[in-house]
This record gives C-alpha cells, sequence and structure tokens, in this order.
C-alpha cells in the first residue's frame, strides 16, 4: 500500500497544482508543435491558424466527450497528400491561396462527418462492431507503422541546420559538415538528456522530460553558436510579422465536390489510428490507476464511439476557420505515458496556451526559431514510443503471434505502411491514384482481416 502511494502520476479527473498545470500544459504545447505546424507548411496552410485551430479543435473534443477522454487534436500526416494534391491541382491554378485554402476547408469538414457516422455507428451496435473490424492485431500494427513511417521525419530533422523559408542555407557553404556534425550533438544531446531524465529524474522533475530535455539542446545550440559561430537555429521568413499581437488568419470553407473526392476518403485512414490511440490511452490510464490503488477502473476503451465522434468534431471546427484535418495526437500520448500525466485539464490549459501563442508573433517567432536538430531529438524519442504502444497494444489484447491468420495480417500492414513510405515517399501508385501508405496499410489489413475470418468461420462450420 504503501507503495502504491508514492506513485506519482494525474489520472483524467485529476488536477494538478496550478504551477505543474502549466509546466504540463507547456510540454504538451512543444510535443504537439511540430508535427502540427510541419503538416501547415507543407500543405500552405497558415501556421498561426493551424496552431489556433488545434486548441480550439481540442477544446471542442475534451468537452464533447464529458472531459473523459485526454487526447490532444492535431493536424494529420494522413490527409498531406491529399490536400497538398487537391491546392496544387490545374483547377485551383488561379486561385489565391486563402481561396485554395477555403476549397481544401469544405473536403475537411465533410471528412469529419466520416469519423462521426463510424462513432454513431459504435455507439448504436457496441464497440465489439468495431472491435470485429479493427482487432488488436491490426490496430497495434497500424500504430507501430504511424510512428514508424515517422522515422525519416526524425532523423533528417536531428542532422538537420537552420534553413529559411527559401532554402538557403544559414551558414557558409565550407561549413555545411560541420553544421550537420554540430546538429547531431544538439539532437543526441536533447535525446539522451530527454530520455535520462525520464527514465532517472523522480517526483515532478521527472515528469516534465520533454521540457527539460529541449532546453539543454537549446542551450546546447547556443554554446555552439558562441563557440564555433555556427547558428543552428531556425531563420525567421522574411515575411514574418514583426509586430507583437496578430489575429491567425481565418477562412471561410467554399462548397466544392473535388474537395470532398480528393479529402474525405483519408478519413478512413484515421478511424483505425484513432481506435489504436483509444486503447493505448486506456492501457495506460488503468495501469496508472492501479499502481494508485485508486480502486476503479477508467472505462476509455468503452468511449470508443464518443472519441469518433468528438474526432469527427475536432475536424469539422478545425476545417471552418481554415486549419487543416487532425487526428488525436500519437505524440501526445506518449508524453502522458512517460510523464503519467493524463489529466483533461492539463490538455485544456495546454490548448488554451497553444491559442494565446498563435496571436503573439513574439511566442510564434520564438518556437519557429527552436533549431530543427533539437526537434529531431525529442522525434526519435516520441515516433519509437508511438510504435512500441502498437506492441503494448497486442500484448495486453494476448493477440496470438503464432496464427497464420495473424501472422499474414500484421506483415502486410506493416511491409505496405513502410514501404510505402520509404519506396513511394509516403504516397503509393495504385491505378492511377496515389494511396496514402499508412490509409493503403490500413485498409488492406482491415479487408484481410475481415476476408480470413470469413474462411475460419466456414472451416469452423465444417
Amino acid at each position: 500500500m504503501g507503495k502504491n502511494q508514492q506513485v506519482i502520476g494525474y489520472l483524467p479527473d485529476e488536477r494538478p497544482p496550478i504551477w505543474k498545470l502549466l509546466l504540463y500544459a507547456i510540454q504538451q504545447v512543444i510535443v504537439m508543435f511540430p508535427a502540427t505546424v510541419a503538416v501547415a507548411i507543407i500543405t500552405g496552410f497558415h501556421i498561426s491558424t493551424t496552431i489556433f485551430a488545434s486548441g480550439l479543435a481540442t477544446i471542442c473534443f475534451i468537452l464533447v466527450t464529458g472531459r473523459k477522454i485526454p487526447l490532444y487534436y492535431g493536424s494529420s500526416f494522413s490527409y498531406i497528400a491529399a490536400i497538398g494534391s487537391l491546392m496544387n491541382s490545374e483547377a485551383l491554378a488561379g486561385y489565391a491561396l486563402n481561396e485554395k485554402i477555403a476549397v481544401a476547408q469544405f473536403g475537411i469538414i465533410m471528412s469529419g462527418f466520416v469519423s462521426i457516422v463510424a462513432g454513431l455507428i459504435v455507439n448504436r451496435f457496441g464497440r465489439d462492431s468495431l472491435e470485429k473490424i479493427l482487432p488488436a492485431s491490426v490496430t497495434g500494427p497500424i500504430a507501430m507503422v504511424i510512428g514508424l513511417t515517422l522515422a525519416g521525419t526524425a532523423l533528417n530533422d536531428a542532422a538537420s541546420i537552420a534553413i529559411d523559408t527559401a532554402g538557403a542555407i544559414a551558414v557558409p557553404e565550407s561549413q555545411i559538415a560541420l553544421a550537420k556534425n554540430m546538429a547531431w550533438v544538439v539532437s543526441l544531446v536533447t535525446l539522451v538528456s530527454t530520455i535520462l531524465f525520464s527514465v532517472y529524474l523522480k517526483g515532478f522533475m521527472g515528469q516534465i522530460p520533454l521540457i527539460l530535455g529541449p532546453v539543454l539542446g537549446c542551450i546546447t545550440a547556443f554554446i555552439i553558436k558562441l563557440a564555433t559561430g555556427i547558428d543552428l537555429f531556425k531563420v525567421l521568413p522574411e515575411t514574418a510579422n514583426t509586430g507583437f499581437f496578430a489575429l491567425p488568419i481565418f477562412t471561410l470553407p467554399k462548397p466544392s465536390w473535388m474537395a470532398v473526392a480528393a479529402i474525405m476518403p483519408i478519413a478512413i485512414a484515421t478511424i483505425p489510428e484513432s481506435t489504436a490511440h483509444i486503447y493505448q490511452l486506456d492501457l495506460y490510464v488503468n495501469d496508472l490507476a492501479s499502481k494508485k490503488d485508486k480502486g476503479k477502473r477508467y472505462d476509455i476503451a468503452d468511449k470508443l464511439g464518443l472519441n469518433l465522434i468528438g474526432d469527427g468534431i475536432g475536424d469539422i471546427v478545425a476545417g471552418f476557420i481554415g486549419g487543416p484535418a487532425g487526428t488525436n495526437y500519437g505524440e501526445n500520448i506518449s508524453a502522458m505515458a512517460i510523464t503519467k500525466v493524463f489529466s483533461t485539464s492539463v490538455l485544456i490549459a495546454a490548448s488554451i496556451i497553444a491559442m494565446i501563442i498563435s496571436c503573439f508573433t513574439p511566442l510564434i517567432n520564438a518556437i519557429y526559431s527552436i533549431p530543427t536538430a533539437v526537434i529531431g531529438g525529442i522525434e526519435i524519442y516520441l515516433f519509437g514510443a508511438i510504435a512500441v504502444q502498437g506492441v503494448a497494444i497486442m500484448v495486453e489484447k494476448k493477440v496470438d503471434l503464432f496464427s497464420a491468420k495473424t501472422i499474414a495480417v500484421i506483415a502486410t500492414i506493416m511491409i505496405i505502411g513502410l514501404g510505402g513510405q520509404y519506396a513511394f515517399g509516403g504516397n503509393i501508385p495504385f491505378f492511377g491514384i496515389e494511396v496514402p501508405s499508412v490509409a493503403g496499410a490500413a485498409i488492406f489489413g482491415i479487408l484481410l482481416n475481415l476476408v480470413l475470418d470469413i474462411g475460419q468461420k466456414e472451416k469452423g462450420n465444417v
């Protein structure tokens, strides 16, 4: 009993003291920021609007789910190809940037209804109805693929030197090799220190390794700048706002069936992703509750339908004001699993902080200038943790890894997902269309599992 009382952590319905809450919230913002901003940069959406939308959508999600599901909503990589192709299509060639975003917004909003419908089906027919389609042998490897397909991004960021938006290197040509070596030093300092902090620090300090590690990484980058003259801090674009306060650029959606056809189907890929996340969360939250001897079980997995509805509402809210499509974030779950802070109050505070940051130019610029190598160091840990959580799902659900059917499903999901990422850059060419590797792996795995189920039932009836 004494051991249980020493366990430090916060469950969804627990609220840390205000000063701890703020630090935990800042940590969640830092974790959310890299991927969410990266999606905005790649797709051409406004960065400040994207950050604001993630915060607002998260608040809506938490309120819709009755503050019982601690998940953070951020921009999804699954939609990048679809949104990017739409905005760069010949049909929108004469459109201004905001007009292109407005067209994409309509498809994003409509994609939200896919998740809502899936959630309503689960609520009507029960969680088992979706578990037949998305068992742990499917959601586990999908979670692994989500984490592992980002491995290249993490390592590229870890070795990245400061560039501006035009691609001009911020150091002389003769120092590029040395600068890349220094970037590795910064990323390794960030990675190793974050791991050591999370493993060896106790109490409150052990719950903020994702702040302490990046801070140490930034200090290292600053020392390198003083000692060698190599500046790894990112260069602000010339178009960056130099004022103090600036509201995000909000745009209204413009109806377009072309956008619906391009973007709406991608929501299918985020359903198993979101399902995997809810199972991960259920596993870690109840593990903490058991160690704290709470005497209760948090039925988070049973709220799968509500989670999908909240996820869809998040897409609608984000899409309506000009943010990219999204999903709940594995990175934030990783952060919560590492720190054992699952408080919904922390996520609400993180959402408010993100919305505030989006309006204050100095804060946006300060976060933008964090060395990419620092972010890469964190990503190596977090993206890997997402993959590990996929393994945890299969272990928790006692997936039979010696079954021929299970091996077939897991093997094909892993190879299609990872092969599509590294052979085709994340989009598999298939009969004239570009299929996102995660979506393709998920859909193939789901269909294969259903087909093999039929075969097993028929065999059992013989």
